[in-house]
This record gives structure tokens, C-alpha cells and sequence, in this order.
């Protein structure tokens, strides 16, 4: 009997080494996700705070040495000054190394086509060689691809992961939108495996959209759809040439080609061009653009 208790204390504490042990393990790999993100309106705050969270990832957000002026106007005439002199904003250090991180998710408002110019000056300072890198970002209509195209080109031996992007104006569907995005994604999802979420508390499989068949002239339901969705927005001025859709979550997505007009007659404005424009019609709600790629 003594020698039964003796073993079945001895089985008792190599169980509880491996549990310590496992739980470790877990923390440790949990650690290796680093958020970083700069974020003027609270916007780019509010999508890399919901990352961390469901990532249980550490968050760091990017700070400048001296903040640009709380008003919109005040801010883009000082991006332009120093675009224009080849300046880029001095942001603190940060306190993450990102050497410590094997995922590093980079968030940032789209300016001027592109991700806002404290991330420049990230991008200057860090090494993200051979680290997984995942873009993140808000936008008044579009500039996705557009900075990540920018992004790894300034980082060309980083991993740079297809990453998410959501208009200000759809903040409410962020958080439906990420996860879904999440989950498409099995890279991620291994992220999601080694750090303390729960993700078996929501196992159903994600909803993966077919791909968009070939577009076709529109007509005049879809033009009146297409019209619905941009009309009120400033940034465009623009008529539908074609289009495809397919299903999307909750209702349908169209893929418009379109033709972005200039808004004002003045010399310097950009000459018409031919662009993409992704609207999104769900059930008892009015057509909604996603997001623009020019």
C-alpha cells in the first residue's frame, strides 16, 4: 500500500510538472505575437486592440515626439511640408523588442495611398527579417494593397502576410469581419493554436467567398446599386463600366470597374482613371462600398 501511495504521488507530480510545463510552453509562444500600430482618430486603436485580444498578443501603439495637431486639415497640410522636404516624423522608442517576436502585426491609418508616415519612420528603424509580418488598416476608401505593396518593398526580407483593412465608416462590421479573416487564414490560425484563446469556443469553419467570375457591362440596376453606395462620399466621383459578384457572408458583393473622374477642374488634379470599387449589399440594408483599390 505505502509503495502504491509512493507511486501514485510520483505520477501525481510528473503530472504536475507537465501541466507547468505545457503552460509555459503556451505563455511562451503567446508572447511571440507583437501588435504595433499608430492611430490618429482612435480608429487603427480600437482594430489592433480587438487583434491583441484575440490573438492574447502583446500591443505597443506608436508615438510621435511631437504629435501632429488634433485637426484634420492642421495634420494633412503638415504631412504635406514634410512629404515635400523628405521628412519623416521622429516617433519614441519603443519599449518591445521586436527581435523577441516571431509576429509582428503592423496597423495604421491610410494617408495619402499608403500607410501614415509615423509607420515610415518604423519602418527606417526596425528589422523585421524573417519575421511574419501582417498589415492591418483603416481607410477613408481604400490603400490595402497599396501598402503592403509599399511595406514589403521597404522591408524586403520580412514575410509580409495578405493582410485586413476596414473604411471608418464600417467599424461596426469590424469585429465579424476579423474573425473571419482570421480563420481563412491556417498561418494564423496556428497563431491563434499556441496562444491562450479559445478558439475551439468557435470551431465552426470560416466562410471562404468563391472567387469572381468574369465582369460584364453594367446594367441599370446595378449602375443604380453602384451610385447607391459611393454617392455622398467626396473622395469619389465615379461611373461603372462592369461588374461581377458572387455571395458574400451575409448578402451579396459586387466588384465594380469604374472610371474615378477628377472632382475639380484644376490643372493639378490626376486625369481620370480606371479603378476598382468592391460593394457590399446585405439583406434589408442600403449598397455599402468596401474599400476602393486604385
Amino acid at each position: 500500500m505505502k509503495t502504491l501511495k509512493l507511486m501514485m504521488l510520483a505520477v501525481l507530480a510528473v503530472m504536475v510538472v507537465t501541466s507547468c510545463s505545457q503552460k509555459s510552453q503556451k505563455s511562451e509562444k503567446a508572447s511571440k505575437v507583437l501588435v504595433l500600430y499608430y492611430s490618429q482618430t482612435s480608429n487603427t486603436k480600437v482594430l489592433a486592440q480587438e487583434i491583441a485580444k484575440r490573438l492574447n498578443a502583446d500591443i505597443e501603439e506608436i508615438t510621435l515626439e511631437e504629435p501632429y495637431d488634433t485637426a484634420f486639415q492642421a495634420t494633412i497640410d503638415r504631412c504635406k511640408a514634410d512629404r515635400e522636404k523628405g521628412i519623416l516624423p521622429e516617433i519614441k522608442p519603443l519599449k518591445a523588442n521586436v527581435a523577441d517576436y516571431e509576429w509582428i502585426f503592423i496597423g495604421y491609418p491610410i494617408w495619402f495611398g499608403t500607410y501614415a508616415p509615423p509607420i515610415a519612420s518604423l519602418l527606417e528603424k526596425v528589422d523585421l527579417s524573417g519575421k511574419w509580418v501582417v498589415p492591418f488598416c483603416t481607410f477613408g476608401s481604400g490603400g490595402l494593397e497599396s501598402s503592403m505593396k509599399d511595406l514589403a518593398e521597404k522591408q524586403p526580407n520580412a514575410k509580409v502576410f495578405p493582410g485586413y483593412g476596414v473604411r471608418a465608416a464600417r467599424m461596426d462590421a469590424m469585429p465579424k469581419e476579423l474573425e473571419q479573416f482570421l480563420k481563412r487564414n491556417s498561418a494564423l490560425m496556428a497563431v491563434l493554436d499556441t496562444t491562450n484563446v479559445a478558439v475551439n469556443e468557435q470551431a465552426d469553419s470560416p466562410f471562404v467567398p468563391a472567387d469572381f467570375p468574369e465582369q460584364h457591362p453594367v446594367s441599370a440596376d446595378e449602375a443604380a446599386i453602384f451610385d447607391a453606395a459611393v454617392n455622398g462620399y467626396p473622395m469619389l466621383n465615379a461611373k461603372a463600366k462592369s461588374v461581377a459578384s458572387r455571395t458574400a457572408l451575409d448578402g451579396i458583393e459586387y466588384e465594380f470597374t469604374a472610371m474615378d473622374m477628377p472632382r475639380e477642374k484644376k490643372p493639378d488634379m490626376p486625369p481620370a482613371s480606371e479603378i476598382k470599387v468592391y460593394v457590399l449589399v446585405e439583406k434589408d440594408k442600403a449598397p455599402v462600398f468596401i474599400r476602393v483599390v486604385r
